[in-house]
């Protein structure tokens, strides 16, 4: 018995080592502090600021201008957003809700207050997989930079490819192409003169575009967050039916989106006798 009490405290003893090695092996320091809450500070959500324009091709010119009228009407344009749909990358990337980065040496994790969007960002050394089911998020590679020598990593940069639609770049109807074919390129960086600045670069390879396009996000960090929780589907007012969009009222009752709107088709539903 004896014999096997000091059999097991050696196997124990040899667990706990080899546990602790493997928590010794991330070092930390070599890592930026990314820690706190990282919030976009009063920017709007837009893709470019005002004045700017995206490098369309003429299609998608043409379109972007019909999403404008349709949207000034009244209608979503090319919006997807409101039926709860994630927005996909990049417009993740506008940290619409505060976000959190959490570094690992294999994944760094870009977590939003906001269902759907969270992502993993993989600096484990990995290639791309040979298949990759299309997503809204879908799949990113990193790679950790020490520009300076100093021994620790000053830039992430990533990749991220496989996405599908519908997305739009902001808000506004900014289109993607529609087949879903984007690369996106990221640069992740602390701003040199203050640390609770944290830029984004970020660069679409897109054939609705006529070049890559190249665009600068800016967050500033909270150290001491209160973290809230946002769930899109909660309280949400929209209905789509076949090609028609409606909204509830308060009373839960099917009301027109539009003006002079034509009621959805019935036909599946048995009708009150005159």
């Amino acid at each position: 018995m004896l014999y096997q009490s000091w059999i097991g405290a050696i196997v124990l003893a040899a667990a706990l080592c080899m546990a602790t090695t493997g928590a010794q092996a991330f070092d930390d320091t070599k890592y930026p502090d990314w820690k706190g809450r990282w919030d976009r500070g009063g920017i709007p959500p837009r893709w470019v600021a005002a004045g700017q324009r995206a490098p369309l091709t003429p299609e998608y010119q043409a379109l972007f201008e019909w999403n404008t009228a349709d949207q000034k009407a009244g209608g979503h344009g090319l919006e997807p957003s409101w039926l709860c749909l994630p927005p996909g990358m990049p417009r993740i990337m506008n940290v619409f809700e505060p976000m959190e980065l959490v570094i690992t040496p294999d994944v760094t994790y870009v977590l939003l207050s906001h269902i759907h969007d969270n992502r993993r960002i993989y600096t484990d050394g990995r290639d791309w997989p040979k298949e990759i089911e299309p997503s809204f998020k879908r799949y990113s590679i990193g790679k950790w930079i020490d520009e300076d020598g100093d021994g620790r990593y000053d830039v992430l940069e990533v990749e991220t490819r496989n996405l599908k639609n519908p997305r739009t770049f902001d808000p506004s109807g900014l289109p993607v192409h529609k087949d879903g074919g984007p690369v996106v390129k990221e640069r992740f960086y602390l701003d040199k003169a203050n640390p609770d600045i944290l830029h984004d670069q970020i660069t679409v390879e897109d054939h609705a575009l006529t070049r890559p396009w190249t665009v600068l996000k800016t967050m500033r960090r909270e150290k001491k967050p209160i973290w809230v929780e946002s769930i899109c589907a909660e309280g949400n007012i929209h209905v789509s039916i076949g090609n028609q969009h409606y909204l509830l009222n308060g009373d839960g009752e099917l009301m027109p989106f539009m003006k002079d709107q034509p009621p959805p088709d019935l036909k599946h539903f048995s009708q009150p006798k005159k």
